[in-house]
């Protein structure tokens, strides 16, 4: 069931309650990472007031006025947030369709942009929209709407973001051995490792590390995902302490902010 807030123009997916953070409050907001969007319209009023919207919430905006222009820029470039005049903007209904059946953007944040008298709410979640603005749109329902999206928008960016990084690693394999390695890259779900040697033949149980800069070593429980037959593997985490997990969300912002 959806839920409209009275006091806003703007329906979240799901849900029978809403909450309206504060923008960039709380533990992983220290470092201020700057996320990117395509704004798919030509209504001079939404873009007026989106566009300053989203540039106070470190939302960099990038603009597009035609539907087929839109396609192709999706089809190249990944985005956190994808906002589209749906009724008022010829093809605009395609491009939201379009957003989930792409590889680059399918999980993308979406949002829809309605008249009130041609497309409805719920057609527009159907056709894979997060979130649905309504015009007229004011300052304040865009800033609650967007405020409202940020957690979703920032935790896919932590979801799918790879730092190249190397640093000195321990595999520990189900029979207690251990084997020295070094990543080439990590994300929130795992980390990419060179290592030295012939792996053994019993499977991966975890994982040693200290994030560079962080003083507390983590010992996630992991699998191997993947190798090459090269001495690259794969390695993705299963279970890790609650704090351990906050402090790789919180590395991982700051390395975001850096890139």
């Amino acid at each position: 069931m959806s839920y409209i807030h009275p006091e806003a123009a703007f329906v979240p997916l799901t849900g029978t309650s809403v909450t309206f953070p504060a923008a960039r409050t709380g533990d992983y907001h220290e470092a201020v990472m700057t996320l990117e969007s395509l704004l798919l319209s030509r209504d001079r009023e939404v873009l007026d007031i989106l566009k300053p919207t989203l540039e106070r919430l470190s939302i960099h905006v990038e603009i597009c006025q035609g539907s087929r222009a839109a396609t192709e820029i999706l089809a190249s470039s990944k985005f956190d947030a994808v906002i589209v005049d749906c009724d008022d903007l010829p093809g605009g209904i395609g491009v939201l369709e379009s957003v989930r059946k792409g590889k680059s953007n399918q999980n993308s944040i979406a949002f829809a942009i309605l008249n009130g008298a041609s497309t409805t709410t719920q057609q527009a979640f159907d056709l894979g929209a997060k979130f649905v603005l309504q015009k007229p749109v004011s300052p304040k329902n865009a800033m609650r709407c967007f405020e409202a999206a940020l957690g979703f928008m920032e935790r896919e960016r932590r979801r799918y973001f790879r730092y190249p990084v190397e640093m000195p690693v321990t595999i520990v394999f189900d029979q207690g051995q251990e084997m020295k390695a070094t990543t080439t890259n990590v994300s929130e779900g795992g980390m990419a490792l060179g290592v030295t040697g012939k792996l053994p033949g019993t499977r991966i149980s975890k994982v040693i590390f200290t994030l560079p800069g962080m003083n507390l070593p983590m010992d996630p429980k992991a699998e191997s995902a993947w190798a090459d037959g090269t001495g690259r593997v794969g390695v993705r985490f299963l279970e890790m302490p609650k704090t351990s997990k906050q402090q790789l969300e919180k590395w991982l912002v700051q390395q975001l902010a850096k890139a």
